[in-house]
């Protein structure tokens, strides 16, 4: 059992980020909370809020950093 209980992971939605949110969450047994940063590209992120809901993420955050 690890003492650490919460994980905050820099989200891409790509194949990379989502599968080590998998690996966190099954190798420290905790919660995997996912960040992604907008840089003002345009692009939706509703897609990459669902990959992450869908892969385990606790909670999602998407946040202007423009």
């Amino acid at each position: 059992m690890s003492d650490i209980a919460k994980i905050v992971l820099s989200y891409s939605g790509g194949l990379d980020t989502t599968a080590i949110l998998k690996w966190l969450q099954e190798t420290y047994q905790c919660e995997v909370i996912t960040f992604t940063a907008d840089l003002g590209d345009g692009d939706d992120y509703t897609p990459v809020r669902e990959k992450a809901l869908n892969s385990g993420a606790s909670q999602v955050f998407i946040d202007d950093v423009r």
